[in-house]
């Protein structure tokens, strides 16, 4: 049996780079987090600015998924393998500029939704850029920060989308993403110098998503069915689609079950909600750091238990504080299961297919994004349990 194995304890010297590494990375990336969850508490002044329903105005969470899921292929495959990460950068950065353009100007629904859509690709490739910088550090430290920091923009969003949409108008919350564009020039910095915090010894990077043209001999049709095929690889990307989707389920749905039991505004609900989640992503670091002593089974067992655990909390609880709690029981599984599972995904792979692997996983995680508050909000509408 395979098991997690702890590795070497890199110097004072390397900790303190993938340290500033590894903040940079994860504020490049949380503002496409933030993307994600902003706009929930926002969504009811959005519907009715708009003229339509509640379910109707879910597809602005729900196309930011789904534009995150297009954009992560798609920029890795065009600008990543021209331009590797710093074309990534670029491209993302006017996606994301464009597509909040086009929310704050949109008339209507649909073009509001073109708008969240286009932006939501840019924040992908912020996303992906990020993590493409971060394999450089092969001890997973630096990864594991970015994780950390997605997961933080994320329950974060909650706050600050409720904050500035009463500050500034319901709009503010669906462009969030701009607030990656102070850490572009670092970033881009950072993406065409060495690798910071690998070894001379380490193994070169995996291949980032969308730049491995090799396949595995005999498969004409250019689909990844060598990864497909693998046990581990499925094992570990359903499981994180699972997380996901029950991840984002919560932070459409449990703000209002919170706000439905205690009448609690829109800012004070996103701010519990906000402290209740980010509690929940930092102590996820603990369960990256027991990882090991866990071992691979043990470790999915914990990530699956506690994610139908916080679901059933979130949804049937009638206090809000056990609502709050299962809400960041979710956080701290699904944060703590993007990064652990991601090395699960790869491990029975060859090195050569690691980067497109990494791209599914990815995928897989970004279809959870979507998927997540259209079925809160199809389950608001229809069996009431909000």
């Amino acid at each position: 049996m395979t098991t997690l194995s702890a590795p070497s304890a890199p110097s004072p010297a390397v900790r303190g780079t993938s340290l500033r590494t590894g903040l940079l990375l994860g504020a490049l990336a949380a503002p496409a987090s933030m993307g994600v969850s902003g706009p929930s508490l926002a969504l009811p002044d959005a519907a009715r600015a708009l003229a339509v329903g509640p379910g109707a105005a879910a597809w602005l969470m729900t196309a930011f998924g789904l534009g995150m899921a297009v954009g992560t292929p798609l920029l890795s495959a065009t600008a990543g393998r021209r331009h590797g990460p710093a074309g990534i950068i670029r491209a993302a950065a006017a996606l994301v500029v464009l597509g909040a353009l086009l929310v704050l100007l949109a008339p209507g629904l649909p073009l509001a939704i073109a708008g969240r859509t286009l932006e939501a690709a840019g924040a992908a490739g912020l996303n992906v850029a990020a993590f493409q910088l971060a394999g450089r550090d092969r001890s997973g430290r630096t990864p594991g920060l970015v994780a950390i920091g997605s997961a933080v923009g994320g329950t974060a969003g909650l706050f600050v989308g409720a904050a500035a949409a009463g500050a500034l108008g319901w709009r503010a919350a669906l462009v969030l993403p701009l607030l990656g564009l102070p850490f572009l020039r670092p970033s881009l910095r950072l993406a065409g110098g060495p690798p910071a915090s690998a070894s001379a010894s380490a193994p070169a990077p995996a291949p980032a998503p969308g730049d491995d043209t090799r396949r595995t001999p005999g498969n004409r049709t250019g689909l990844p069915l060598d990864i497909l095929r693998d046990r581990r690889f499925l094992t570990a990307t359903g499981l994180m689609l699972a997380l996901s989707t029950v991840n984002f389920v919560l932070l459409y749905a449990a703000p209002r079950r919170v706000t439905a039991l205690t009448g609690w505004s829109a800012v004070e609900t996103g701010a519990a909600s906000s402290v209740a989640a980010l509690a929940g992503a930092l102590l996820s670091w603990q369960l990256v750091r027991a990882a090991p002593r866990l071992g691979p089974v043990r470790l999915r067992v914990l990530l699956a238990l506690g994610s139908a655990g916080a679901l059933a909390l979130a949804v049937a609880a009638p206090w809000a504080v056990a609502v709050l709690i299962g809400s960041g029981a979710s956080a701290l599984v699904t944060a703590g299961g993007q990064g652990l599972l991601t090395g699960a995904a790869t491990e029975g792979l060859p090195p050569a297919r690691h980067g497109l692997a990494i791209g599914l996983f990815n995928l897989a995680f970004l279809i959870g994004v979507a998927a997540g508050p259209a079925l809160a909000a199809f389950a608001d509408q229809t069996v009431q349990f909000i």
